[in-house]
């Protein structure tokens, strides 16, 4: 028994390892440039863009939400508190779809593991998905607690002096960077982190275990295919960075092109938790029209990218998914390490501390037990 379990386990760690070892580089930068989004991309920005129900609102909500690094359960609260602070239902919607569907970290991350194509086609269907879902949004009725006349107006402008402003209250360029780089690689790392290598290891889990019945099903029925990953995807909660490598991971076992994007741009936009609070707060009527319009639009920009990839006769980037089972050099390994390093590190020391403190009664009697922060 135990000699037919390891080589399988053995398996599934080399094909996870080699993932993370060909991700990881990329991974970094996306933490690195999804903090300094964070930075220089404030929330207060953003809600200067979304008042009204007009379709240039809801056009810049989808552009806004595209780099923003957050997941869906990040982007929850985000939308509740845009909303009640006057942003319009339709560009709320739009914000809520668009910024966990992607976002630059998953969008590095794809280049990497599905192609140069699917890169930019998953950027750009999550657009149009979330666009056409906050414009039907805007065709129902705009009343409702969240709209009432007393709301706060969005904030204008600022009319002070731009240069006493920027001497007086922003922090030095150089400062921002190092804040957004502590936001990347710490705040959002440790958010992520645990999807995303859970994401990596089930991909590991595909790659070793699928069988070949199901492969041949899968590249032998497109259209059930499509089907089969928005049933999949609708009611799972996984990020846009997590869901990558399974999705490559399936392109490897025979999925098309387009019905990974269909699992790509539905599992991180819908799922039981966002639904069960659109449905609360903001209506059924909401609701139904979010997850009908998200359904349709992702299986129609799955249809698309097969088609094109069919059109013109694009590999699907099988040279890229083949590159993920070798070492290409140093690079990759270390930067594997460093990611893992920053991730596992603060959770350590975390567990440390909360043990240190758990153990404060008995400190007491030492009178050593007041000190500040604990």
């Amino acid at each position: 028994m135990s000699q037919a379990v390891f080589p399988i386990l053995l398996k599934i760690v080399g094909n996870s390892w080699a993932i993370l070892a060909e991700s990881a580089p990329f991974i970094l930068f996306g933490l690195w440039a999804a903090g300094l989004v964070k930075v220089f991309l404030p929330e207060e920005r953003i809600l200067r863009h979304l008042g009204g129900h007009s379709t240039a609102a809801v056009v810049k909500a989808s552009l806004l939400g595209i780099p923003l690094p957050l997941c869906s359960c990040g982007v929850l609260p985000v939308a509740m508190d845009l909303r009640k602070r006057g942003a319009g239902k339709g560009p709320s919607t739009a914000f809520l779809v668009s910024v966990p569907e992607t976002g630059v970290d998953s969008i590095a991350l794809s280049y990497v593991l599905l192609g140069p194509v699917l890169a930019v086609l998953r950027p750009l269907a999550a657009f149009v998905t979330a666009t056409v879902t906050g414009m039907l949004v805007n065709l129902l009725p705009q009343s409702d607690p969240a709209e009432a006349p007393s709301r706060p107006p969005l904030p204008d402008a600022p009319q002070t002096d731009p240069h006493a402003a920027h001497q007086g209250s922003q922090p030095s360029l150089g400062r921002r960077v190092v804040q957004g780089m502590l936001y990347g690689f710490s705040d959002l790392l440790q958010d992520l982190g645990g999807w995303l290598f859970l994401g990596i290891l089930l991909s590991g889990v595909i790659a070793a275990l699928l069988p070949q019945d199901v492969t041949r099903f899968l590249t032998a029925h497109e259209g059930w295919s499509l089907l089969l990953m928005l049933a999949v995807g609708i009611p799972l909660y996984i990020c846009a960075s997590a869901s990558t490598p399974v999705a490559a991971a399936l392109i490897l076992k025979g999925l098309s092109p387009g019905a990974a994007l269909v699992f790509l741009l539905a599992g991180p936009a819908t799922n039981t938790a966002t639904l069960t609070v659109l449905g609360r707060f903001w209506g059924k009527a909401v609701t139904a029209v979010y997850l009908a319009s998200v359904a349709s639009c992702t299986l129609f920009m799955g249809w698309i990218t097969n088609l094109v990839f069919e059109t013109f006769n694009i590999p699907v980037a099988a040279s890229e998914l083949a590159a993920v089972h070798h070492s290409r050099g140093l690079w990759e390994p270390l930067s594997a390490a460093l990611l893992l390093a920053l991730y596992l590190l603060p959770l350590g020391a975390r567990k440390i501390r909360a043990r240190w403190q758990a153990s404060g009664p008995t400190r007491a009697a030492c009178s050593c037990s007041s000190l500040p922060g604990t």
